[in-house]
């Protein structure tokens, strides 16, 4: 079982940024794509991005394409998430997750079956 521990969450200024680490256990780190998804007060988690095992594949939510870049290093078994241009409604718990199933690029939530215990952000305004 893959243990994924995220880290570099906080408060941050609106228009400030901040860069999420998500460290994950095991050797096959390489071989799954990874995603970052959110869930507000109230509100049903969403997918944010997404990054195929090779890295050559990405994906972002309509709402953060631009501002955040997902990016991974398979010889350090980790995957990243850049925010910048933050808002307040970027505020969130943010998770990551490994890609454990097969499925159509976008990927779907449904396809990821490893799941960290999240970092707060928050973005004040």
């Amino acid at each position: 079982q893959v243990q994924l521990v995220e880290s570099g969450g906080g408060l941050v200024q609106a228009g400030g940024s901040l860069r999420l680490s998500c460290a994950a256990s095991g050797r096959t780190f390489s071989s799954y794509g990874m995603g970052w998804f959110r869930q507000a007060p109230g509100k049903e988690r969403e997918t944010v991005a997404a990054i195929s095992w090779s890295g050559l594949s990405t994906y972002y939510a309509d709402s953060v394409k631009g501002r955040f870049t997902i990016a991974r290093h398979n010889a350090q078994n980790t995957v990243y998430l850049q925010m910048n241009s933050l808002k307040p409604e970027d505020t969130a718990v943010y998770y990551c997750a490994r890609r454990g199933r097969a499925g159509p690029w976008p990927p779907s939530q449904d396809t990821f079956d490893s799941w960290g215990q999240g970092t707060q952000v928050t973005v004040s305004s």
